[in-house]
């Protein structure tokens, strides 16, 4: 019987099909459920288009947080009502720690089902890797979970926690900020306050330097103009308060490679102080979300192992890239399918 997992974030439905034990299929879609609950119905149906109809349905959620919700309970119980009604009676939420729960007992259980799908990647990583420290970034934030003896070893749980333990970094691949990497940035043989406002995102950035991988970038530009890595260098040119007419391509590759550093450097700083934490650095790190691209980059510059998501999960041919793009809708699919029956 097919099993589809959910990822039902603030700016993207991810969802992974799972056929005989392996994930065949997986799908990010835009989903900006701060507008309202009617993006997320679409994003459904472009998935389900997508992905086929299944039997049975595994949740996770980060989008209780939008802020079209009053509180992340009230966020929790409307996106499982919606959800309950689209997908049919055959669907479990993750609570992290408590396990599985069932539509019915949702409002038992808002705090342990809010943005918990750190908690099934990494729980599905100690798996195959006992002793490691899984990261996923993904459009908007860095996830640095330790894992040890085969078990989560978080020291926070919610968000709050979480952020204060280093293991929650609000950076991701595509969607963050520039005036959030940096107050400033070298120009010319000065440092250059830039201006704080949304002219530019980190996915501009990443553009420029040709590390953006292919589809990463979902949502509209901050301008609204196209994806190009000239739009882009616009863009970036204005976080400085100029036009791109001012400087060659060369300089502004260089303001986009500072912008890179930066945000590479807070991730490294958390990655260390959850390291710092632990009884021995651990012996690998294992990657996932579209800014893995990043991990990598972060593991040779630790000089660390790095595994990535989608070769420690059973894939189908051409999958394993998907899946680790969308690892905790696959990790639900899977932690569910091998999960002992009651």
């Amino acid at each position: 019987m097919a099993l589809i997992g959910w990822d039902i974030g603030g700016a993207h439905l991810k969802a992974a099909r799972l056929e005989e034990g392996r994930i065949v299929a997986a799908i990010q879609v835009p989903c900006p459920l701060w507008l309202g609950l009617d993006q997320l119905e679409r994003a459904l149906d472009q998935a389900a288009t997508a992905l086929g109809a299944a039997s049975r349905h595994a949740v996770t959620m980060t989008g209780e947080l939008v802020d079209v919700f009053e509180d992340r309970q009230s966020g929790v119980a409307s996106i499982a009502g919606m959800l309950q009604g689209r997908l049919g009676p055959h669907i479990l939420f993750y609570a992290g720690r408590d396990g599985w729960v069932s539509p019915q007992d949702v409002g038992r259980f808002p705090s342990e089902i809010a943005s918990a799908n750190w908690h099934a990647s990494a729980s599905l990583a100690g798996r195959t890797h006992a002793e490691c420290l899984f990261m996923d970034i993904g459009s908007t934030t860095t996830d640095v979970v330790p894992v040890a003896g085969g078990r989560v070893a978080a020291r926070g749980h919610t968000d709050a926690e979480r952020l204060a333990a280093g293991e929650l970094v609000y950076t991701g691949a595509t969607r963050t900020f520039l005036m959030a990497v940096a107050r400033s940035v070298p120009f010319r043989g000065a440092w250059t306050p830039l201006m704080n406002e949304y002219f530019a995102s980190i996915a501009d950035v990443h553009r420029i330097l040709g590390d953006l991988p292919e589809g990463a970038d979902q949502h509209r530009t901050a301008d609204g103009r196209d994806k190009s890595v000239d739009a882009s260098r616009a863009r970036l040119a204005r976080m400085l308060g100029r036009d791109v007419s001012e400087a060659g391509m060369a300089e502004w590759t260089a303001v986009a490679a500072c912008f890179a550093e930066m945000q590479i450097r807070a991730i490294h700083d958390a990655v260390l102080q959850v390291a710092s934490a632990l009884p021995e650095p651990p012996p690998v790190i294992v990657g996932a979300g579209v800014g893995r691209f990043l991990i990598r980059r972060l593991c040779a510059r630790m000089e660390r192992p790095y595994a990535d998501f989608g070769t420690i999960v059973p894939c189908a041919p051409g999958a394993a890239d998907a899946a680790a793009d969308c690892g905790p809708a696959a990790a639900v699919a899977l932690l569910l399918d091998q999960a002992a029956p009651e």
